[in-house]
């Protein structure tokens, strides 16, 4: 990975959509069943919409139920950061792109083999770039 990208907040208003900066740099949650990629079978490599960074190949992506895209790992252990959440009353682990720090989504350890994570990420914080 390369270094850390570093904005300001109207830096990142101008780049992000309304939706897309509530997600990413304010933590928010899109509604499940409601993303442009939770019921994707496309394939390719689904890249952080802050910062252009590989996060998650198709390939690891499986149908969790949630209403949001599941992966069971990062394309590498260095290209997500995770840190511990607290908010809305639960303990949860919070993912975020570990080069411009984007919030993504949540990592459950409730997923398949061979990780047994579920990488539940928020589709606006993704941008899917086909395989040719």
């Amino acid at each position: 990975m390369t270094d850390k990208i570093t904005k300001t907040e109207d830096e990142w208003r101008s780049q992000l959509s309304a939706e897309e900066y509530s997600v990413c740099r304010q933590n928010g949650t899109e509604r499940a069943f409601s993303g442009r990629y939770w019921d994707s079978k496309i394939k390719g490599m689904y890249h952080c919409i802050g910062c252009g960074e590989a996060l998650f190949d198709s390939e690891t992506k499986y149908d969790s139920g949630s209403g949001w895209p599941s992966f069971y790992q990062p394309v590498t252990n260095q290209c997500v950061e995770e840190t511990r959440d607290t908010s809305h009353g639960m303990v949860r682990v919070e993912v975020h792109c570990a080069k411009c720090e984007s919030h993504l989504g949540h990592v459950f350890e409730d997923g398949p083999q061979p990780t047994g994570l579920r990488y539940c990420i928020n589709s606006l914080s993704l941008n899917l770039k086909e395989k040719e």
